[in-house]
């Protein structure tokens, strides 16, 4: 029977049910919703919507690359993402209508990174600030979705301008904030102009890392670099105060939020949450998190408030009582691996570089995390170029292994002692992957060489092999003949499948390739 390549448009979607994950490297990116019953975060190339109380989520897809910063109307109505892009290519802003989950229109000018969105406090225009490679600085008309006008965002003698900052107030006033440029500027609509005013701020000489308004536009807060809390004056552009003087925060102040009833919250880069005031900004209450605090998103007035940090934890705290509460976590680094026990889909392991974690699959819940975990056992010198596959036999007596250099090895797993079986020397690369089959009598590997071999585990000998022009990179066990390639499908036009399973009835099977397709 011939095979019938379907063009790409007549492909089903597959419906996405959820994700677990939150990157929290991107500054201010989680975000409490005006209704207060959803948090926004991106997460890649999505922007996620996720009801505090079902944990119910959304997703808002649309940018072609990893979403760089986000920004919520006041109202409520509109969410602003931007996005980083290839250097020369122009990075687009996404306005979404948040009732209807849609996308309203794109915003195309910046180069290269969005650094910066807000909007302004009457929902009249969105500001955004470009990225080390655009410098610019853009104000955009949400009822026309067009630009008003730009600039450079910051002077010639300085550096890049990182943080925007509307006033709470009025529509026409907003503040850019960087590595030694602090400006405050006035839009002239009828003009079409932003004028900037530069901020003095006397011998001070900083590195601003996150920005805070107060309510009725007194004062605005920059936290830097250095660990300190410059309180600027908007009309006067005057340093006004700052401070702690003696115990700065440890690696910088990396988020601020002025609370309504007064004060500050304070995140550092070593993971510190405190609540201090101005002149002194001593610490009045304080918590420790795990990771640099990237986010401080206020519920309502603030009697509860969320915080999001680099190690991709989202914490839950009460004001009054000061005490943190986990209610999302992820791995901070590439995950590596996942895999479900044998016979269950209730749970499944997944591995990063630091950690491996057990996940409750219809809760999305992280059940056990395991930083370092007790050894039971190490093997030695196991392989000469580094270990590239494993994989366990059904009886958990028996491990096979390969190698950077080509060799597969079988393993006898006891109590107190783990002996080399037998070294079978049969590929001539890596072997990128080993299934075993239920019966635990063969398995099959294969290699970068462009071979599969299927191998008897009881005469530890090879069965059969199969070769082809290509690099394998993943197999999964099928009943075997003779080896001969029945049917040949085409995975992908470009790049290459980088990984693929059967499920347990063989009516399916799953790849996942190069382009982030599934």
């Amino acid at each position: 029977m011939e095979e019938q390549n379907l063009p790409e448009t007549d492909v089903a979607e597959l419906k996405l049910e959820a994700v677990i994950g939150f990157n929290g490297h991107v500054p201010n990116g989680l975000k409490c919703h005006p209704d207060q019953e959803h948090l926004i975060y991106p997460l890649g190339c999505t922007v996620l919507i996720q009801s505090i109380n079902t944990n119910e989520q959304k997703f808002l897809h649309g940018h072609g690359n990893n979403v760089s910063c986000l920004s919520i109307s006041k109202n409520g109505d509109y969410i602003a993402s931007g996005q980083v892009t290839f250097m020369g290519f122009k990075a687009d802003i996404i306005l979404w209508d948040y009732k209807k989950k849609e996308l309203i229109a794109r915003l195309s000018l910046h180069k290269g990174k969005i650094e910066a969105l807000n909007f302004s406090p009457n929902d009249l225009y969105l500001v955004s600030l470009g990225g080390p490679d655009d410098g610019s600085v853009v104000v955009w008309s949400i009822a026309k979705r067009d630009a008003i006008c730009g600039s450079p965002a910051a002077g010639l003698n300085v550096g890049n301008a990182t943080s925007v900052l509307f006033s709470r107030c009025r529509d026409e006033m907003f503040v850019t904030a960087g590595n030694g440029t602090i400006r405050v500027w006035e839009l002239d609509l009828p003009n079409r102009k932003i004028w900037p005013t530069e901020c003095q701020t006397g011998q001070k000489k900083r590195i601003v890392l996150s920005t805070g308004m107060a309510g009725d536009d007194s004062f605005f807060y920059l936290g830097t670099t250095t660990g300190d809390i410059l309180k600027m004056n908007p009309r006067t552009k005057l340093l006004t105060d700052a401070g702690p003087v003696k115990d700065k925060f440890s690696l910088g102040v990396t988020a601020v939020r002025c609370l309504k009833m007064g004060g500050l919250l304070i995140g550092s880069g070593a993971g510190l949450l405190v609540f201090c005031k101005s002149p002194s900004y001593k610490p009045i209450k304080k918590i420790q998190l795990q990771g640099a605090i990237t986010s401080i998103t206020l519920r309502g007035e603030g009697h509860q408030f969320f915080v999001g940090t680099e190690e991709s934890h989202i914490y839950r705290v009460n004001f009054t009582d000061f005490k943190e509460t986990l209610i999302g976590t992820c791995h901070f680094e590439a995950v590596q691996d996942i895999v479900f026990p044998f016979g269950t889909a209730e749970l499944f392991a997944t591995c990063a570089k630091k950690d491996i974690r057990v996940w409750h699959t219809t809760s999305n819940r992280e059940l056990l995390r395991i930083t370092t975990g007790r050894l039971i056992y190490t093997i030695n010198s196991a392989h000469r170029i580094g270990v590239t596959a494993v994989a366990t036999t059904n009886d958990c007596k028996r491990i096979i292994s390969g190698g950077g250099e080509g060799e597969v090895r079988v393993w006898q797993i006891g109590c107190q002692t783990q002996k080399l079986e037998e070294a079978l020397k049969e590929h001539k690369s890596s072997v990128s992957c080993i299934r075993v089959k239920k019966n635990s009598e063969e398995c099959v590997t294969a290699s970068t060489d462009g071979t599969c071999i299927i191998w008897d585990l009881v005469r530890l000998r090879r069965n059969q092999m199969i070769l082809a022009n290509t690099l394998f990179q993943c197999i999964a066990y099928w009943e075997v003949f003779d080896g001969s390639v029945i049917r040949e499908l085409e995975g992908s036009l470009s790049g290459s499948i980088n990984g693929m399973d059967i499920t347990q009835e063989g009516a399916h099977f799953v790849t996942g390739k190069s382009q982030s397709l599934v």
